[in-house]
């Protein structure tokens, strides 16, 4: 059987390409596609998850990347046309894979997150040029320190990185509605969906399949060293349609969507909060301008309205992982009861 990747995989060089992770959502979509285009890919992790297996034919390393020595010992003197970092999350951890990985690659790629960009924003598209400021979310604001980090080094030690910055990027594995399964399964017993705002904002999902192509396409480029790249889809959907559409896949024709201030939410839960404050609440719509010049072919080509079937599918398959939060379902009981009576919501 011919891979549908053969033809663009004849006019790829391989390059060789280490990835550190590459068992998460986007990671795995990125090892499958390097190693589908005939890259010499490692993956290097703690060996501790197998939701994702690794393809055939790509190198595995065990090591804790907060371990440098282990790191170092793992890797021995090898160097890398591009070395991917799925799992720096802090300042401190961005300042260790610059030691770690300075001399040892041509490029070093950091996975940052489009919720970095100001929020909420003065305008629409947002763009790589957007500014970096998120005062709702510490995980964003620590990808800001990461970039910062990183540039610095750049710009003084000739470090060669290559920021990227996803938005909501899904596969089969993740509902995007805030109550995950919880809220499969209230549309399906017929109950009230809670939903932030009033379900008007605009949000981009991103199949990780499709971020590949993008990302893959980045990977041992020297001239995207030194530059950042936003990797989304170009569709965008207001909540209740994103909403509507797990409905639909699940079964339901219409679902009663109760709409409760992101704000409400927040003071009820802040577990929450950060989240829906810092990122879910703001209309995104991105520039995917610059990407796309740099590999000219990348074009995101899966609807979320066939993702939304996927995912539905994919949990009913698998009931172990149906997992009802009886947290949430408490909290969208007492939330939803509110907003439709007017009242105060109790202990909110």
């Amino acid at each position: 059987m011919v891979s549908p990747l053969a033809p663009e995989a004849a006019t790829v060089a391989p390059r060789s390409i280490l990835l550190v992770g590459g068992t998460g959502v986007i990671s795995a979509a990125a090892t499958e596609r390097a190693a589908a285009l005939g890259h010499r890919v490692t993956v290097l992790n703690r060996g501790q998850s197998a939701a994702r297996p690794v393809p055939d034919g790509v190198e595995v390393l065990h090591a804790d990347i907060r371990n440098r020595a282990s790191v170092r010992e793992a890797l021995g003197t090898r160097r890398f046309d591009a070395v991917a970092d799925f799992i720096s999350y802090t300042p401190d951890q961005a300042a260790a894979a610059v030691d770690l990985f300075a001399g040892r690659t041509g490029q070093y790629v950091f996975i940052s997150s489009a919720s970095a960009y100001q929020k909420p924003p003065t305008r629409l598209p947002i763009l790589e040029s957007t500014p970096l400021k998120n005062p709702f979310w510490q995980y964003s604001r620590d990808k800001i320190a990461c970039e910062e980090v990183l540039f610095a080094a750049y710009r003084e030690r000739d470090f060669p990185v290559t920021v990227v910055r996803p938005s909501h990027t899904y596969d089969r594995t993740k509902i995007a509605m805030v109550g995950g399964w919880t809220d499969i399964h209230r549309m399906r017993a017929g109950l009230p969906v809670m939903v932030h705002g009033d379900g008007t904002s605009l949000w981009t999902l991103t199949h990780s399949k499709d971020f590949a192509k993008g990302f893959v396409g980045l990977l041992g480029r020297p001239q995207a060293v030194g530059e950042s790249y936003t990797i989304t889809s170009d569709e965008y959907l207001p909540w209740n349609q994103i909403y509507r559409l797990f409905a639909r896949a699940a079964g339901v024709a219409e679902p009663e969507l109760v709409h409760v201030a992101s704000e409400t939410i927040a003071a009820a839960s802040p577990e929450l909060g950060p989240n829906l404050l810092g990122d879910r609440s703001h209309s995104v719509v991105f520039d995917n301008t610059k990407i796309k010049a740099l590999v000219p072919d990348y074009t995101a080509t899966i609807p979320f309205a066939d993702g939304a079937r996927e995912i539905v599918a994919w949990f009913d398959a698998n009931p172990a992982s149906q997992v009802l939060n009886q947290d949430y379902m408490d909290l969208t009981d007492r939330l939803t009861t509110w907003a439709r009576s007017g009242q105060r919501p109790a202990g909110g």
